[in-house]
């Protein structure tokens, strides 16, 4: 009688977990589940994309002074020699454009 009840147990207990473990994993594969698992590993992508961006950025202004130095670029210029396109850019003022505040664009959102 009680082999009867044990196993009778551990065979409903063995459905439960297996019925549990179907159903999350059902709920897993729907459409919207597999859509939001997409986008959050897009979106882990961009991160790391975004740190290797910032690293290789770091490294050649690390190397752009290592080489500064190495050629001395850093010294004095000398005014007999022209002048770079880099300061005459610096030196000019910045203009910023605005769009029209009063946009007539169908496919924006009110």
């Amino acid at each position: 009688m009680f082999r009867r009840t044990f196993w009778f147990t551990v065979g409903a207990a063995a459905g439960v977990w297996a019925t549990t473990k179907v159903n999350r994993k059902i709920r897993q594969l729907t459409p919207e589940s597999l859509a939001a698992q997409a986008a959050d590993k897009a979106i882990e992508t961009g991160h790391r994309l975004k740190e290797f961006a910032l690293d290789v950025r770091e490294g050649m202004i690390r190397r752009e002074a290592e080489l500064g130095e190495a050629l001395g670029l850093e010294a004095p210029v000398d005014p007999e020699l022209p002048v770079s396109r880099s300061a005459v850019r610096a030196a000019a003022p910045v203009i910023h454009r605005s769009l029209p505040h009063n946009s007539y664009n169908r496919n924006e959102d009110h």
